[in-house]
C-alpha cells in the first residue's frame, strides 16, 4: 500500500517534501496518544512499545490524518450517547470513517503484532 502512495505521488509530480509530508501528516501528539493507549492494552514492555509504534506508523501510511481524526471523533461521540449524538450512530459517512480506520488497524496488526 505504501508503495502505491509513493508511486502515485511521484507520477503526479509531487516533490520529495510533499511525499514526506503525506507519509508523516500525523502530529507527534496523536502518535504518542495512540502508543500510550496501545501499550495500556497490550503491556508496558519495550517490545510492546516497538509494536505499538509500528502500528501507528502503518496506520499513518494507509489513512490520512484527517480521516483518522474523523474516525476517532465519531468513536468518541458514540461513547457519549444521547439524543444529540444519534447522528454519529446512524450516518453512513460515520460508519465509513470507522470502517476505514478498522481496516487500517487490522493491516497494522498483521504487520506489527
Amino acid at each position: 500500500m505504501r508503495w502505491a502512495v509513493i508511486l502515485t505521488l511521484m507520477a503526479t509530480g509531487a516533490g520529495a517534501q510533499d511525499l514526506a509530508a503525506r507519509l508523516n501528516d500525523y502530529p507527534t501528539e496523536a502518535r504518542a496518544d495512540y502508543i500510550f493507549a496501545c501499550m495500556a492494552m497490550n503491556g508496558q514492555s519495550r517490545e510492546v512499545l516497538r509494536r505499538c509504534a509500528c502500528s501507528i506508523d502503518e496506520i499513518a501510511a494507509i489513512l490520512p490524518y484527517e480521516d483518522y481524526l474523523a474516525a476517532e471523533t465519531v468513536l468518541s461521540m458514540r461513547r457519549v450517547g444521547g439524543e444529540r449524538m444519534a447522528v454519529f450512530n446512524s450516518a453512513p459517512s460515520a460508519d465509513n470513517a470507522i470502517a476505514a480506520l478498522r481496516r487500517a488497524q487490522a493491516e497494522a496488526e498483521l504487520i506489527c503484532f
